[in-house]
């Protein structure tokens, strides 16, 4: 038996379908919300309408007992009238006692909270006097002038430490700025192949790159070459060490700096020979320092005495000076 396909429609139609579905459900929770509400809405009115209707049912039943027997209209008229007003001013009359009890409720309470914070005032004070009157100082032990109480803290002594460390800072700072407003005579050689010695005042507190400033300016009228440079084509090379611009010659002198072949902490050209027997004392020689221009240490490198030229590091140390030649 062959059995055909049954054919159950495109996707579409079963997506069409869940969302009318989803569309009937939506409405139908709106359409109960919208009920509930007017429940609501008329339950609140038939209160109202109660509340209303005790005050008009009191007042017909006092009217039906009152007009017994036959009256006219305007009679029973002005009788509803008196007895709505006096059913009023009743009501009015309960209203204002409520709120009378009400306002005496407030202030019992409120000057029952005055008494309770005063009582408490009362009791701290009571007790405040109770302690006073207990406690008794100690008496204060007389010290001994004869001890020594020199390692016990102190703080006037400890005022007077830090004023006397405030004034030997000061001290010290004003005689290095007096020592780096000193001049010195700074003997170098301009280096091109051969030595073109030459002499510039400078002050302590200078630095090397103020110091080749001064000799461009002093050479640039001999030396071709260096018309055109500038502070940045040279260097300063002492004692076989090639010396940072930022460096200034206090540096050197504060800290008693070394070079390779002397000291670099002296800026003038001399030789002492110290004529003792110990042959391990060394000689203190100072050599001019060499102003070159970068173009040609590049240029000559591999040449003595350029060969034996390194930058200065503040970290090594020379324990023996190197002869070399000036």
């Amino acid at each position: 038996v062959i059995k055909m396909a049954q054919y159950k429609g495109a996707a579409s139609e079963g997506n069409r379908a869940m969302h009318m579905q989803k569309r009937r459900d939506k409405a139908k929770e709106q359409m109960e919300e919208l009920k509930a509400k007017i429940v609501n809405e008329n339950a609140i009115k038939s209160n109202i309408h109660n509340k209303f209707s005790t005050h008009y049912d009191a007042v017909e039943a006092e009217l039906k007992s009152s007009t017994v027997g036959l009256v006219t209209l305007n009679e029973m008229r002005a009788r509803q009238e008196t007895l709505i007003q006096e059913r009023q001013k009743q009501i009015a009359m309960s209203n204002e006692a409520v709120l009378k009890s009400k306002k005496e409720q407030v202030k019992k309470k409120e000057r029952s909270r005055k008494i309770a914070a005063l009582s408490f005032a009362v009791d701290d004070e009571d007790d405040d006097q109770e302690e006073e009157e207990e406690i008794v100082l100690p008496k204060k032990p007389k010290k001994n002038p004869d001890v020594d109480t020199s390692f016990l803290p102190d703080r006037d002594r400890e005022i007077q430490e830090k004023e006397l460390k405030e004034q030997i800072r000061k001290e010290w700072v004003e005689k290095q700025e007096r020592m780096k407003n000193e001049e010195i005579e700074i003997t170098y050689s301009y280096w091109d192949g051969s030595g073109h010695r030459r002499k510039v005042k400078m002050k302590k507190g200078n630095s090397i790159q103020q110091f080749l400033i001064k000799c461009i300016e002093q050479l640039r009228t001999d030396f071709s070459e260096l018309r055109t440079a500038g502070v940045e084509h040279l260097m300063y090379v002492k004692e076989d060490l090639i010396i940072p611009q930022y460096y200034t010659f206090y540096d050197f002198i504060m800290t008693k700096a070394r070079g390779k072949s002397g000291s670099l902490f002296q800026f003038d050209v001399h030789d002492d020979v110290r004529l003792v027997g110990d042959a391990t004392v060394e000689k203190d020689e100072s050599h001019a320092g060499k102003v070159v221009l970068r173009h040609w240490f590049e240029k000559n490198k591999h040449i003595f005495p350029a060969s034996r030229w390194e930058p200065y590091d503040p970290e090594k140390k020379f324990d023996k000076y190197t002869l070399t030649s000036d």
